[in-house]
C-alpha cells in the first residue's frame, strides 16, 4: 500500500516536471513565445535543473539541449526511485523503463497539445492561448495538411496526427521492450 502511494507521488511529480522540461524544449525548438504567465510558470519550475546543466550542455543549433537532457534525467531518477522501493536494480531494466517513461511524456504531451488545439477550434478559436498552442502544433500538422485536404471546411490533420502518434508510440514501446 505504501509502495503504491510512494509510486503515485513520484510519478506525478516526475510527470509534471518532465512535461514542463519537454515543453520548455519544444517552445524553443519551434521558436514560439509563450504567454507571460505560462512562461513564468515553466521557467520558475524548471530553472533549478536547466540553468546548471547549461554550463555543461549549451544550446546548439537553436535547441535547448539542457531541458531535453534534464527531462531524460528526471525519467531515470523516477524509475530509480520506484525500483529502489522494490529493490530491483538492473541496468537494462532501468534504461528500458526510463526510455519508456520519457517517450510516454513526449507522445502524451504532443497528443494533449493536439486535443487542446481541437477544443480551441471548436469552442473559442480566438482564446488567448490558441495561437500559442497552434504554433506548438504547427511542425506536426504542416506536413499532414499538405497531404490531407479540408473536407467540408473541417481540418482532419489533427486526427491523422493523433493516429500517427499512437502508431509510433506503439512501435517505440515494442522496440524498447524488445531491447530489454
Amino acid at each position: 500500500m505504501l509502495q503504491n502511494i510512494f509510486s503515485l507521488i513520484i510519478e506525478t511529480i516526475a510527470s509534471v516536471l518532465g512535461g514542463v522540461l519537454l515543453l520548455r524544449f519544444w517552445i524553443q525548438a519551434v521558436r514560439v513565445r509563450p504567454p507571460q504567465q505560462l512562461a513564468q510558470f515553466i521557467f520558475t519550475l524548471s530553472d533549478w535543473a536547466v540553468k546548471p546543466m547549461r554550463r555543461v550542455l549549451p544550446g546548439v543549433g537553436g535547441y535547448d539541449w539542457a531541458s531535453l537532457i534534464a527531462a531524460v534525467l528526471v525519467a531515470v531518477i523516477c524509475i530509480l526511485l520506484e525500483l529502489g522501493v522494490r529493490s530491483a536494480f538492473n541496468a537494462s531494466l532501468i534504461f528500458s523503463l526510463s526510455a519508456l517513461l520519457f517517450f510516454q511524456w513526449v507522445f502524451y504531451g504532443l497528443i494533449a497539445l493536439l486535443i487542446i488545439e481541437a477544443i480551441f477550434s471548436w469552442v473559442n478559436p480566438n482564446a488567448p492561448l490558441a495561437p500559442f498552442v497552434r504554433a506548438l502544433n504547427e511542425p506536426l500538422l504542416r506536413p499532414l495538411r499538405r497531404i490531407i485536404p479540408l473536407i467540408g471546411n473541417v481540418d482532419l490533420s489533427p486526427l491523422a496526427a493523433l493516429i500517427l502518434l499512437r502508431v509510433v508510440h506503439q512501435l517505440v514501446i515494442y522496440l524498447i521492450t524488445m531491447v530489454a
